[in-house]
């Protein structure tokens, strides 16, 4: 009884992190992600002058690298919970104080942004939670420019075993949407395992 309420505990806290174990496991999610973090920006192929969306951004970790990476890029970063909100700016700070970096307290289902506002959008281990699946793809596409581009990273499977509800969720629900709602060159790009787990991105343009 008491393993199953730690249990639940903790799976509320992935879910949305809040107070002290909720910045605990924000900077734990950011030391078990750099394998698939750093695989993704790679694959976002940035250019320079790039207006970038992080959904589901955390504790800050991805839009510190981008902009150390660079000195061009712009990027938000949106999350649901106020604890990773307020761990992301303290990590970001001086890039906030040069208007490079911004954060913002928010749902994907219902993104606070102009559309046509960014060039390219990405999420790393954001859709497990996203609910309403449609609604955050159409929310997506949204805020995309012309030419701009779409990666999110998640996991399928671990120790070579799949996963077959992340699996069907991409095959039956992720592509077909991403299709409809009018982006191209839709694929599942295979990605580095991290800490055992299958990782995967799936990624379309516009």
């Amino acid at each position: 009884m008491l393993l199953k309420k730690f249990r639940d505990i903790i799976d509320s806290q992935y879910r949305m992190p809040s107070g002290l174990l909720g910045w605990y496991i924000g900077e734990k999610m950011n030391r078990q992600h750099k394998t698939e973090t750093n695989w993704t920006i790679n694959l976002l192929n940035l250019q320079e002058n790039e207006d970038i969306l992080d959904i589901g951004c955390g504790a800050g970790y991805a839009i510190k690298l981008l902009l150390d990476e660079s000195p061009t890029h712009r990027v938000t970063g949106i999350d649901l919970s106020k604890t990773l909100i307020n761990s992301a700016k303290r990590r970001n700070y001086k890039k906030i104080t040069n208007k490079r970096a911004s954060f913002v307290l928010g749902n994907v289902n219902n993104l606070p942004f102009k559309d046509r506002q960014f060039s390219r959008v990405f999420s790393i281990h954001s859709i497990y939670f996203w609910g309403d699946l449609q609604g955050s793809i159409n929310e997506i596409h949204r805020v995309l420019k012309p030419t701009s581009s779409l990666c999110i990273t998640l996991c399928d499977g671990k120790n070579g075993v799949s996963w077959e509800g992340i699996t069907k969720m991409i095959h039956s629900q992720l592509l077909p949407l991403l299709e409809e709602a009018g982006f191209k060159n839709v694929r599942i790009i295979r990605g580095p395992l991290s800490r055992k787990y299958h990782t995967l991105a799936v990624t379309g343009e516009l």
